[in-house]
């Protein structure tokens, strides 16, 4: 069941129809190449699974919040997940309707509260009590009412990484289920507020559908619970959070039909998570079949529609250890070094059949050693100047990508077919280096004609 969306056609890599070295000839390297026909297949076969359900998708824009990624999906019909004023502005910006728009997130400021009341947003997921005093006061100095719904803490460990867990007792996100029962009984009429529905979200990178069964059940009890004691409830808001396969170990694939695979594993884990919700939402007992439900996928939709591409500057042997020392570094994919993450490492040229592999350390330039991306990874023999992907990396990579050793911003480009645009251009040296201001008393102290940039750049033009 593999899509092709990645895939090597006369021994070079593909994304879609385009061959990813010429990419890399024509912005450079690093760059990220995004899919939008796998952007758009995730996120047709998310919806189709949910067919027949009274259900909204807001795209998480947490995961990768490029414009043109963004665009793709909202001319899909779908909504936004934003966890921001600037995630906000950016789903507006990209023509997701406000009515579509859900603003989660547990710390939001007074400014960012204001700026979803004004934008007529459909939902604020409240994450505490006190939030719900400052939005009360927020929108009674409007004159409108907020539409809310509480983010319960279910209790459920989802059996991820510690670091991406939030739905258990001891997370900072959501407010306790008896606490917000309690509350709400007690609280019927808020000032400037309307309680329209519960969410829940237990955690990123699920790939068992037994927590989310567990946190949906308890999140349906306490609905229930509340609309016979008579509150207004009508939205349910399950979150999103569901996985997809990093390691990519399927005998018999080479490494970018592996890659591809990973889509197919990913679909058939939607398939089970959505009868999953039919199953609980059809079930005459738990009375929540006429409920609206949101779902807010993100990872899900995104990271395997990516990759990193990179280029090989040195190889280095110290004793027995070889190190393959890339142009990409953990300020463009942190992930290996936030998380110890994984991802697969494919060679823009396919290797011949029968190739032996070696164990090699992958790394990047930083002056940390944390910035390793791999450790005696199998790999083919890979030489200086060779082509190497990060597979999966379209989810939580360019986004939480900085300038540390002021190394400037990759690029991003989007595929379609056999189009590509670049959708993000590289950033250049003056546009970060612009970005600080020095203060009145070290400008006067400047020595005349010291900008180092500006030599740089006379430097370029006589070499040219």
């Amino acid at each position: 069941m593999s899509s092709h969306f990645f895939s090597y056609r006369e021994g070079r890599l593909h994304a879609s129809d385009v061959a990813l070295e010429a990419l890399a000839a024509e912005v450079g390297t690093p760059f990220y190449c995004y899919s939008a026909d796998a952007l758009e297949h995730g996120y047709r076969f998310f919806a189709e699974a949910l067919s027949g359900l009274p259900a909204t998708i807001c795209y998480a824009l947490k995961a990768n919040s490029n414009q043109a990624v963004i665009r793709t999906f909202a001319a899909l019909g779908a909504g936004a997940d934003v966890v921001s004023e600037g995630e906000l502005r950016r789903a507006l910006a990209a023509g997701v309707p406000a009515q579509k728009i859900v603003f989660a997130g547990v710390g939001k400021t007074g400014n960012e509260l204001a700026a979803g009341l004004d934008a007529g947003i459909m939902q604020f997921n409240v994450e505490s009590l006190s939030e719900l005093k400052l939005l009360s006061e927020v929108a009674t100095a409007r004159g409108v009412t907020a539409p809310v719904a509480l983010r319960v803490n279910p209790d459920v460990d989802a059996g991820t990484l510690e670091k991406i867990t939030t739905g258990r007792a001891d997370s900072k996100f959501g407010i306790d289920a008896t606490q917000a029962r309690d509350f709400l009984l007690a609280n019927r009429e808020i000032p400037g507020i309307r309680v329209e529905g519960l969410a829940v979200h237990i955690g990123s990178q699920l790939t068992d559908v037994a927590p989310y069964r567990l946190a949906f059940e308890r999140l349906i009890a306490l609905y229930k619970d509340l609309r016979g004691a008579g509150l207004p409830l009508k939205r349910l808001d399950f979150g999103g959070g569901i996985g997809i396969d990093y390691r990519h170990r399927v005998p018999g694939l080479d490494a970018a039909d592996r890659a591809d695979h990973a889509v197919s594993q990913a679909d058939a884990r939607v398939s089970a998570y959505a009868e999953m919700v039919r199953g609980l939402i059809e079930d005459p007992k738990n009375g929540v079949g006429d409920a609206e439900l949101v779902f807010e996928p993100g990872r899900l939709l995104v990271g395997n529609a990516g990759m990193l591409v990179t280029r090989v500057i040195y190889v280095k042997d110290n004793g027995p250890r070889r190190f393959v020392i890339i142009d990409a570094a953990m300020n463009d994919l942190i992930r290996p070094s936030l998380y110890e993450a994984w991802h697969e490492i494919i060679p823009l040229r396919a290797p011949a059949a029968g190739t032996q592999l070696r164990p090699v350390d992958v790394v990047g330039p930083v002056c940390e050693s944390t910035d390793t991306f791999a450790k005696q990874r199998p790999l083919p023999p890979v030489g200086e100047g060779d082509l190497l992907a990060f597979s999966s990396a379209g989810a939580y990579s360019f986004v939480m990508a900085s300038t540390y050793n002021s190394r400037p911003l990759p690029p991003e480009i989007l595929v379609r077919g056999g189009r590509h645009a670049l959708v993000r251009a590289r950033m250049d040296y003056d546009t970060m280096i612009g970005q600080d201001r020095l203060p009145d008393w070290l400008e006067a102290e400047s020595p005349e004609g010291s900008d180092p940039s500006a030599g740089l750049a006379r430097e370029r033009r006589g070499a040219a």
